[in-house]
């Protein structure tokens, strides 16, 4: 098959697509009323392409996890600057403050009507593909994998946010019909990813490179069986991934989320004449661009997550003394990870050295509400570095381009781990848990003798660090039902750092006013108004009557 460039341009790998010059075209071809559609490879190929920027549109530049805002807004390793309502704005302080504005009729997390119109297209695809195709049955078996895998991809963000939800698989739409259950939804999700495993290929002929393959397919279906409870299906298909031996962990974790490279799975590329995105723009440091920027940054609590180098933990009691004090913070001491994700004062970005300070140049300090909006400035005293690009220097002209990992193999790791550790087998737990702590460019201490609660707790901490900033932690939090008890009656914090003689004065700063709440009826989202009006057979989730 030939893939050509065309006006979408559509850019998109499953490791890397270095020295590939060759495009996915992703021309909208939905409809099967011609069943000359069917005779032609090449329009059967424009067709399925039409699915893949679903995998940017639930990724972090894309709006429909949260409407465009981090879920990580929603956790305590992120605070958004602003306390008005909007899009990277005061949206996840709306929800960690006053959680009962969720609701059937409002729901930013809600992304019933758009997954239910994408599935629709999806299947629309599989009952021509199985109608009126004219290709041979191996080429068949190629394309229904492809759209399986976004069937399943599409029900996951389904079942994620409401366990059992209405299934279709066919064109046979029923106008009422009641949701099925859990169970039931991740069979199917199962059952489509186990079909399209089977039938895809472990690598792609060069003009294909950037299709789903089968370790994409195994290796999300092992983060989607964590969800599903269903722990030796997890660890079967990360066993799967592993025996594929084709990734390996990057040499500097730094490289880890960027795509193109041994570690990433599948991800989505994007091109400076679209598509492209403006996380630069949006979460850039003060002085980079004119009142924008800045507009979440990461907390006290997250830094402190971070062990030195050395593996041993700091004590962060003499940076929260009242009054503060001119002891810099051990930030150099931290493990290589905190360097590549957090923006601190002192550290270097751009090639210009950041104070992330009260009237700084370079980065500024703001305190929560003391403005609308950030405007560049940061509420905790640090910038998000993760997912941002050092080289994209003119924001106001330029869009953004960094790749979207969706799927990298530190995490298939990570989900074994935890898949090992519900299944009892501690010492591969704790085996897969230290590849990634010993990981290139990380280079921590290996744990040892772990077991029961602690092994969950180191586990989680892993999590929390490794995958930080890239869509996990609110949603573990929700699966592990933990965010009731952990998200409820607590603050963030930030350093306010002030410029003083020789120095700096660094405060420990209250950066909510507020103490935040979740609600334990919103581990269930509702089912929307719209469909509750449409369908008489459905059925609100017991949380929501």
């Amino acid at each position: 098959m030939k893939v050509k460039i065309t006006k979408l341009a559509l850019f998109l790998g499953v490791i890397g697509l270095t020295g590939c010059n060759e495009f996915l075209d992703t021309t909208p071809t939905d409809r099967i009323s011609d069943e000359v559609v069917w005779e032609n490879e090449a329009n059967v190929t424009l067709y399925v392409n039409a699915f893949y920027p679903y995998i940017d549109r639930y990724g972090n530049f894309g709006t429909s996890q949260f409407s465009g805002n981090l879920t990580e807004g929603l956790t305590e390793t992120m605070k958004y600057g602003s306390y008005v309502p909007g899009s990277k704005a005061g949206d996840a302080n709306m929800y960690v403050f006053t959680p009962e504005t969720m609701s059937p009729t409002g729901n930013l997390l809600n992304t019933w009507g758009n997954t239910y119109e994408r599935i629709r297209r999806v299947n629309e695809f599989l009952v021509g593909l199985q109608k009126y195709s004219k290709l041979d049955e191996e080429k068949n078996k190629l394309f229904e994998g492809q759209a399986r895998f976004f069937r399943a991809f599409l029900y996951f963000q389904l079942a994620k946010r409401h366990g059992g939800v209405i299934l279709y698989t066919d064109m046979n739409l029923q106008k009422d019909k009641n949701r099925s259950s859990a169970d039931e939804t991740w069979n199917l999700i199962e059952d489509d990813l186990d079909y399209a495993a089977s039938v895809l290929p472990k690598e792609w002929p060069a003009a294909n490179k950037g299709r789903v393959t089968k370790g994409a397919v195994l290796a999300f279906k092992s983060r989607a069986m964590l969800y599903a409870q269903r722990w030796q299906s997890a660890k079967d298909a990360a066993d799967a991934v592993f025996a594929l031996d084709l990734y390996a962990l990057t040499d500097d974790y730094d490289d880890a989320w960027k795509g193109g490279n041994s570690e990433s799975i599948l991800e989505y590329n994007y091109l400076v004449t679209g598509p492209n995105h403006t996380f630069d723009k949006d979460y850039a440091p003060f002085g980079e661009i004119e009142n924008q920027g800045g507009s979440g940054t990461p907390t006290q609590e997250m830094v402190e997550l971070y062990e030195r180098a050395d593996g041993t933990s700091v004590d962060w009691n003499a940076w929260h003394q009242e009054g503060g004090t001119t002891t810099r913070p051990p930030y150099e001491e931290l493990e290589p990870r905190f360097h590549a994700t957090v923006i601190y004062n002192g550290s270097v970005w751009k090639g210009k050295i950041m104070e992330n300070c009260v009237d700084g140049t370079n980065g500024k300090y703001m305190g929560y509400r003391e403005d609308t909006y950030a405007k560049g400035r940061t509420t905790t005293g640090y910038y998000l570095r993760k997912h941002m690009n050092e080289n994209h220097t003119d924001l106001v002209t330029y869009r953004s381009t960094q790749t979207w990992v969706e799927i990298r193999l530190a995490e298939v790791y990570l989900n074994r781990a935890e898949a090992n550790f519900r299944l009892g087998n501690s010492g591969q737990a704790l085996n897969d848990l230290n590849a990634v702590r010993i990981r290139p460019g990380v280079g921590l201490p290996v744990k040892t003798g772990l077991s029961g609660d602690a092994l969950f707790n180191a586990i989680r901490h892993e999590r929390k660090i490794e995958l930080s900033y890239e869509g996990h932690l609110y949603w573990d939090m929700r699966r592990w039902k933990l965010a009731h008890i952990n998200y409820n009656n607590y603050r963030v914090h930030g350093m306010k750092i002030s410029k003083s003689a020789g120095g700096y004065l660094y405060e420990y700063a209250d950066c909510d006013l507020q103490d935040r709440k979740f609600l334990q009826k919103t581990y269930v989202l509702p089912v929307p108004y719209s469909e509750l009006a449409n369908n008489s057979a459905i059925e609100q989730y017991d949380e929501w009557k």
